[in-house]
Order: C-alpha cells, then sequence, then structure tokens
C-alpha cells in the first residue's frame, strides 16, 4: 500500500511541474505592452473606419488589457474644429480586441473636464 501511495504523490506532483511548465510557456508567450498597442490600434480602426490618433490610457487588467484611444471621427477645416473621440478598448492577454465603447466626442481645440 505504502507503494502504491508514492506512486500517486510522485504521479500529483509531475502533473504539478507540467501544469507549472505550461502556464509559464503561455505566459512567455503573451505580446509585450508595445505589441498590445499596435494590435489595438490597428484592431479599434478596422473595426471603425476611423484613424487612431493616440491612445491617452494603457493598463493591464485581470482580463487582459484595457486601453483609452484618441480617434478621429470628423476631420474639419480648420482642423482645430475637427471633431475626436475618446474609446475604452478592452483587449484579453493576448491583444485580441474584445470590446469598445465611445466614451466622449470632442473638438480638437477644445478641452473639457473628462469626468468617469
Amino acid at each position: 500500500m505504502a507503494n502504491t501511495s508514492r506512486k500517486t504523490t510522485d504521479n500529483e506532483n509531475d502533473q504539478k511541474d507540467q501544469q507549472d511548465q505550461q502556464e509559464k510557456k503561455e505566459q512567455d508567450e503573451l505580446p509585450g505592452p508595445m505589441a498590445v498597442l499596435r494590435a489595438a490600434q490597428t484592431q479599434l480602426a478596422e473595426l471603425t473606419g476611423m484613424t487612431a490618433e493616440s491612445v491617452s490610457s494603457f493598463e493591464r487588467t485581470e482580463e487582459g488589457w484595457l486601453l483609452e484611444i484618441e480617434v478621429l471621427e470628423l476631420a474639419r477645416v480648420p482642423d482645430t474644429m475637427s471633431l475626436l473621440a475618446s474609446y475604452e478598448v478592452r483587449l484579453d492577454p493576448h491583444g485580441e480586441l474584445t470590446g469598445y465603447r465611445r466614451v466622449r466626442r470632442y473638438e480638437r481645440g477644445r478641452s473639457d473636464p473628462h469626468n468617469r
């Protein structure tokens, strides 16, 4: 009986080691912040057809990534009258877009308090 118990414990340890190695491998394969940022801008532009101008916030979350991207919604002359919008963009840990929403819209030449 003691022999069987020992084999079971060794087996559990081997499975734990394999699981730890797999998790480390998956972590090593995750894209870095710059790759995620570029992917977010590209995917948002593709989905909306609008030009991503800049990223105003960027953070890693438990679910993946959360960004706020400034987008040119309507070009006007003069440029200071163009309409921009801030989009909240959510990505999974691998940098795939999982959702987005517009959180505000404003003229380029105006600054306003951004309340959340």
